[in-house]
């Protein structure tokens, strides 16, 4: 077994009795060497079941220590983890599974119907946090583990199209991502951490949980997120840094607790998955606590920013320079580097981005040039070297740390017997982050209401991706080409419409 990859079993070695997690819902504590002898018995129970070097082990769960079991599990097995989101649709679920094949798959009791019509993978049913001890197994030494460069997680991503892509983070993204975090963000081992995002997401698993494990730190799991909980959980676990996305700050921010809160213990809170409305920024100034806003992604760490929060007060808005092990640049459309001010495409390089998308090279080609990242989101760098993230490069719309494309949803929409056109857009909003809107023309003859457009969404969307309004007009405007102008129909977002919000 090599330690620097299994460092879960060297941090175990080095600092047995240390407190690595701890479950917010029931209290429950486990000790590094906790951790370590749980992905043991699992990863034994896996080689038993026949998982091979390079076979996919999937977890449907909330957060809970399975993430961290199945994880590891498969860093001493060899095996590929694949955390699946569970609020997607059963078609979405489907999709991922049929294209991920996995071998082995876990399932928390409040998943249990997703994944019941398969039967062609071993299920280990998590019942509570004691599953582990039911696993029976004769298998004694665990070694299969990969090198440093082979797949050991596959994180899906949305697609253009709607289509998940399975993105392939090796032993060595993951390992860098997690010692670049250490390094440049100053981690150590009296940090702890509260993980409310979920943990099929990058953001929940690799940008804070497993740097503060590798630190020697904390991680405090929260099944779910509720405001006034979060801000409690803060408080009574001494946390010192969390990550929430700005849907999240919006609501605990308009708590009683956070208003009583001074949050001794915290170091410094940071934001991601959509840019942070400045009215969030101020709550926490005004407090006198430490407030900042990163960038990253599943294909790239996801952490690839530091800024101070001193600097973050005085630019606000800014995710600050590259960290210390990875590199950033932003690029016109011919390739040529952006002077400072100028706006274009955010490429970034590194040991922690991804190594190709699962079973789509077109995608992987499109994305991996010439040892750069092409994010697709658009930056610019001011005279000071500081990045700022502008927009989408795509019209991807980001709601509530949700990624969702509208190519699906307007062709779904457009499926509908009656539907002429449909423009999906992203409008700004201080909860949200942004809606997911619909602007829908009609045939003459066609008698839908916006209730039947919302309930057709139902039958296929998952919740987050079906519009929180229906704006049903006469022609949407078009461009000189005749395309739908998107930007015109954002600009007068249609504010007298606002009884349409569901």
């Amino acid at each position: 077994m090599r330690c620097e990859l299994d460092w879960i079993k060297s941090r175990a070695r080095l600092f047995p009795k240390d407190r690595a997690v701890v479950d917010s819902a029931t209290r429950m504590e486990w000790t590094f060497e906790d951790i370590n002898n749980r992905a043991e018995k699992l990863a034994a129970y896996l080689l038993e079941m026949g998982v091979k070097r390079g076979d996919r082990v999937a977890l449907f769960a909330p957060n809970d220590i399975s993430y961290f079991d199945f994880l590891f599990a498969c860093m001493k097995s060899g095996a590929i983890f694949v955390p699946v989101n569970w609020r997607l649709s059963e078609e979405e679920v489907e999709y991922i599974l049929e294209d991920a094949t996995p071998t082995v798959v876990g399932v928390h009791d409040s998943q249990a119907t997703l994944v019941e019509k398969k039967k062609d993978y071993v299920i280990v049913p998590i019942t509570n946090a004691a599953y582990v001890d039911g696993l029976e197994t004769s298998v004694k030494t665990v070694d299969q583990m990969g090198t440093e460069s082979e797949p050991l997680a596959m994180i899906y991503t949305g697609g253009t199209t709607g289509k998940p892509k399975g993105a392939i983070l090796t032993y060595d993204s993951i390992r860098w991502n997690a010692l670049n975090t250490i390094v440049s963000w100053n981690l150590c081992k009296e940090d702890t951490t509260l993980t409310c995002l979920p943990m099929f997401h990058t953001g929940g698993l690799n940008a804070l949980s497993l740097p503060v494990l590798m630190a020697g730190g904390t991680v405090v799991v929260s099944k779910v997120f509720e405001a006034e909980q979060a801000v409690n959980d803060l408080i009574q676990y001494n946390c010192t840094i969390a990550l929430f996305v700005p849907t999240m700050y919006h609501m605990m921010i308009r708590t009683e607790a956070f208003r009583r809160a001074t949050f001794d213990s915290m170091n410094v809170f940071l934001s991601g998955g959509a840019p942070c409305p400045l009215t969030i920024y101020r709550a926490f100034h005004q407090k006198g606590l430490q407030f900042k806003e990163g960038y990253g992604l599943t294909e790239a760490g996801p952490n690839n920013f530091f800024i101070h929060p001193d600097e973050a007060v005085k630019k606000p808005g800014s995710v600050g320079r590259a960290m210390v092990f990875n590199d950033v640049k932003i690029v016109k459309d011919d390739g040529g580097e952006c002077p400072a001010g100028e706006v274009g495409e955010l490429l970034l390089r590194g040991q922690h981005v991804f190594s190709f998308y699962w079973n789509n090279p077109e995608a992987t080609q499109e994305s991996l040039q010439n040892g750069w990242l092409h994010t697709g989101d658009l930056a610019r760098q001011d005279k000071d070297g500081f990045f700022y993230i502008v927009g989408r490069k795509k019209e991807m719309i980001i709601t509530g740390g949700e990624n969702v494309f509208p190519l699906e949803i307007e062709h779904w929409l457009s499926s509908l017997e009656g539907v002429n056109e449909v423009a999906i857009v992203g409008l700004s909003d201080n909860k949200w982050g942004e809606v997911v809107t619909a602007f829908v023309s009609l045939h003459s003859t066609s008698s839908l209401t916006e209730e039947d457009l919302r309930e057709h969404c139902a039958l296929k969307l998952s919740r987050y991706k079906i519009p929180k309004a229906f704006h049903i007009i006469d022609e949407l405007p078009k461009t000189h080409v005749g395309k739908i102008d998107k930007k015109a129909l954002q600009a007068n977002d249609v504010n007298q419409s606002s009884s349409h919000h569901s």
